[in-house]
């Protein structure tokens, strides 16, 4: 496999290159808006992602991109598929997957992750450390499912949704696109697009 470069260089990178060491896969490039003075891991800085001739050096590497943000990682993957490839997937070794995950490209499984059995996770989604994702649930591309949190049976994720930290979503709960829940919050029905939620029981801010 060609080595892999990281799309973005900051925290959320850090564990990205850390997923990939466990995975025994070799990080040793990084693109970012300008060369980071911080550089834990001794990369290669290839330049802005934006300009066309570091697109010509991405082509000579496996990429991932590596922003917790859900709109800007969707914008930037977006961008790079047409231009080069679709990225590839980072799956802790230490993650238990269930043999029957659905995966698309683009998405990060963390440490100490559970996906349990007939689970579909999209394109470019976080399942940041330690989640819990139950049987046959759906997560939409671009979703991040922070710390900690829960996913019950048959729960659906929709589309750019962020679940917070040690949030709960009870079983056959369906979130909407573009929806936040907060951290601790514990979730018991239907979310509709587009909406900020709290709370134990949850409410609608």
């Amino acid at each position: 496999m060609k080595n892999i470069a990281l799309i973005g260089y900051c925290g959320h990178a850090f564990v990205v290159a850390e997923i990939f060491a466990s995975m025994q896969q070799t990080v040793s490039a990084y693109t970012d808006l300008e060369k980071k003075q911080k550089n834990p891991y001794d990369l290669i800085y290839l330049g802005n992602e934006n300009e066309v001739v570091v697109i010509e050096k991405l082509k000579d590497y496996a990429y991932f991109v590596s922003t917790g943000d859900n709109a800007l990682r969707k914008k930037i993957t977006t961008k790079l598929i047409k231009q080069i490839s679709h990225p590839i997937n980072a799956f802790h070794s230490s993650a238990i997957i269930s043999t029957s995950l659905e995966a698309g490209y683009g998405n990060m499984i963390a440490a100490n992750v559970t996906i349990n059995a007939q689970v579909k996770i999209g394109n470019g989604v976080i399942c940041n450390t330690a989640c819990i994702i139950e049987h046959e649930c759906i997560v939409e591309d671009f979703a991040h499912i922070a710390p900690g949190a829960v996913l019950c049976g048959n729960v659906f994720i929709g589309e750019n949704s962020f679940i917070g930290a040690n949030a709960v979503i009870k079983q056959g709960v369906k979130i909407g696109k573009n929806v936040i829940v907060g951290a601790g919050a514990v979730i018991l029905k239907d979310i509709a697009d587009n909406k900020k939620v709290v709370g134990n029981p949850h409410r609608i801010l």
